[in-house]
């Protein structure tokens, strides 16, 4: 006689960690694209391009990594209530 052990299927989230890696990709990709930013015009207050699109670019990360750590305190609980 065998004995399987029946374990209840796991729901992951691996769709919502793919959804993760996908919100973060840009805010490592951009400011690798320097011919993106470097230039003068438009000036924004007096400040070239290149220096207020890169304060753009920092608050922008900001803003994506907490909504992605967010999103990842989501898919984590969902692994946890999988594993009971």
């Amino acid at each position: 006689m065998s004995q399987e052990s029946v374990r209840p299927t796991r729901r992951r989230s691996t769709g919502l960690w793919v959804v993760i890696v996908i919100i973060l990709i840009p805010p490592v990709v951009i400011p690798l694209w320097v011919p993106l930013y470097d230039k003068t015009d438009p000036t924004l207050w007096g400040f070239p391009f290149f220096y207020w699109f890169q304060f753009l670019l920092i608050i922008c990360a900001a803003i994506i990594t907490v909504i992605a750590y967010l999103l990842s305190l989501v898919a984590d609980r969902k692994d946890r209530e999988g594993e009971r």
